[in-house]
């Protein structure tokens, strides 16, 4: 097997160019975003947009029939990692969530219909879109509990359900609704996937739910995390996103390539919460010399590397693997870097803050909000503790149970001395 860590010279001049463009002109909107207001931003943006697009990489995870490029993981992986430095990027590239997720399943399993009516206009910008699964009522992190139900009417089919955090969703134009269609079938062929307007009779949006990422009451403006209530939804028959049954096999199409985007997202936030730790600690004085001289902040900084390196490594190798041997093949891989990124994350960020004490701890850096929004990290797409029990039954379907050590090693002392004299009796033979 060939490895290579290189990156081929025309795709690193992209990456080159995303940097900077990124830098120089996504990181100063960070400051004003409030004061631009959703309309304001999106006029700001419009330039960078365009500049993107006439660089071929706009919407770069989709396939080139559908305008985007049809980079693998990896690719899409390195470019998540710049991205991932301001919250504002993503929407300058044409892959900000929950849209970017939302175009990959119209891609993978819209119909020519439904392409035309939403994907193309999605990928444009003149539609905005939720994706709508998660229940207050059950737990999040297993699907297969969904309470939601579409029932068959006709040629219609009539929804009711109680959703929460289905992002953007005050905002939406149309919603991608996780239901159950056939309560007595197999529980991950139980739901199916749904597409709703967001103006069809009885689609209840009922609030944006304020977090620790964004308490304030701003959603009116930009969208939140909604809370939406379906109460007798009637869509038509052709609103069915796929096949009857085929909801979780969808999602999880959504979700493999989505969980790598994010953990490069994420070391993206890391590597400028890593940046202001180094540079806090080369100019800040205390107690007698430079913090850069204290041992404590230099195993700070030893740590946050190794971290960061082990996490970019296995994330990149998961990303390689999917690309390589597909999606199933890189599930182990995929759920290990979920949950070692996600807690790589808030460690570097809590160094980082805690590194610039009072002036961390304020709104006046980016610390802060780095910081809720690495806590979410350890929830978003499974919580940690679901993905080791993954990886953990995983790496046991290899191994089979003994009423002893394994065989290599020795159980006795008389089999300690009896394997002793075997090899000493082989030395003297060679001799």
């Amino acid at each position: 097997m060939a490895w290579d860590f290189s990156t081929d010279p025309e795709f690193q001049e992209q990456l080159d160019w995303m940097r900077d463009l990124v830098k120089r002109e996504v990181w100063p909107i960070e400051t004003v975003f409030e004061e631009l207001g959703e309309e304001g931003f999106r006029r700001a943006i419009k330039p960078l947009q365009d500049q993107v697009k006439a660089r071929g990489l706009w919407a770069a995870h989709l396939p080139p029939e559908l305008g985007g490029q049809g980079f693998g993981q990896v690719k899409l992986g390195l470019m998540h990692e710049i991205l991932g430095t301001s919250p504002y990027a993503p929407a300058v590239f044409g892959n900000a969530a929950p849209d970017s997720g939302n175009s990959e399943i119209l891609a993978l399993a819209g119909s020519p219909d439904q392409k035309e009516r939403y994907l193309h206009p999605l990928l444009a910008g003149d539609l905005r879109s939720a994706f709508s699964m998660t229940e207050p009522e059950t737990a999040g992190s297993d699907p297969t509990l969904l309470q939601t139900r579409a029932v068959k009417d006709g040629d219609h089919w009539v929804i009711n359900g109680h959703k929460w955090f289905s992002t953007n969703g005050s905002v939406a134009d149309f919603l991608i609704v996780m239901a159950v269609s056939d309560p007595d079938a197999r529980p991950h062929q139980r739901a199916s996937m749904f597409i709703v307007d967001a103006d069809t009779p009885g689609v209840n949006i009922v609030r944006d739910i304020a977090t620790m990422e964004h308490p304030a009451e701003h959603f009116g403006r930009y969208g939140g995390h909604a809370e939406i209530v379906y109460e007798n939804v009637r869509i038509p028959a052709d609103a069915l996103l796929g096949g009857e049954g085929e909801g979780f096999l969808i999602a999880q199409h959504r979700l493999g390539p989505g969980r790598i985007h994010h953990c490069m997202r994420w070391l993206g936030v890391s590597k400028r919460a890593f940046d202001m730790l180094c540079e806090r600690a080369l100019s800040r004085y205390a107690f007698g010399s430079q913090l850069s001289d204290k041992q404590t902040i230099q195993n700070w900084i030893a740590d946050s590397a190794a971290q960061m390196q082990a996490a970019r490594l296995m994330t990149l190798h998961a990303a390689w693997r999917m690309d390589n041997e597909g999606a199933a093949a890189a599930r182990t891989d995929i759920s290990l870097i979920k949950f070692f990124g996600a807690n790589v994350l808030f460690d570097v960020v809590d160094r980082a803050l805690q590194i610039h004490g009072a002036l961390g701890y304020s709104t006046d850096l980016p610390l802060e909000a780095m910081y809720r929004y690495a806590r979410a990290a350890r929830l978003y797409d499974g919580a940690d503790e679901v993905h080791r029990q993954s990886v953990a039954r995983q790496i046991l379907r290899g191994y089979e149970a003994h009423d002893v050590p394994s065989e290599h090693v020795p159980t006795r002392r008389e089999d300690a001395r009896a394997r002793f004299a075997e090899l000493l009796a082989a030395v003297s033979a060679n001799d």
